[in-house]
């Protein structure tokens, strides 16, 4: 199903799309690094609750922002005229990779849940690892839309 009335406006729609998708990105890229250097303070400790106001707003403020407008701009891709070849493997690949990323965005939301709450039980080798994830899915993601495979 496509909605007509969405064509003049194609180009506006992936502007904004492509807009909100590196501010999400960027926010999924940094907010693992952060958990880094929150394991390596004291919990309880004014660095500790330093790290706990920059997660929250970070969290809060862009990426969850971000998120929304990829999502909301993406859906309006998809209802325009001529977007996407509904006959092409590749948007199904893109549309499983960014289910995983709005998946590790909540698992962000958790982490930073425990580490407001002082409850972290994971190492900072994990959180080092979990940070290559969006680098994983964001190259997915890219191939899947511009070399359409």
């Amino acid at each position: 199903m496509t909605i007509a009335a969405l064509a003049p406006f194609y180009r506006w729609e992936l502007a904004f799309h492509v807009i909100s998708v590196i501010a999400w990105m960027a926010a999924l890229f940094y907010l693992p690094r952060l958990y880094v250097y929150h394991c390596q303070v004291a919990p309880g400790s004014v660095e500790s609750a330093r790290f706990k106001v920059m997660e929250r707003r970070l969290l809060k403020q862009i990426a969850l922002p971000a998120m929304i407008g990829a999502w909301g701009f993406g859906i309006l891709l998809i209802l325009t005229p001529g977007a996407i070849s509904w006959s092409a493997p590749w948007w199904l690949v893109k549309f499983g990779a960014v289910i995983l990323m709005s998946g590790f965005h909540g698992a962000l939301s958790k982490w930073r849940r425990n580490f407001a709450s002082d409850r972290n039980v994971r190492s900072e080798r994990f959180y080092r690892i979990a940070n290559e994830i969006p680098t994983v899915l964001m190259v997915i993601i890219v191939i899947m839309v511009v070399v359409k495979p």
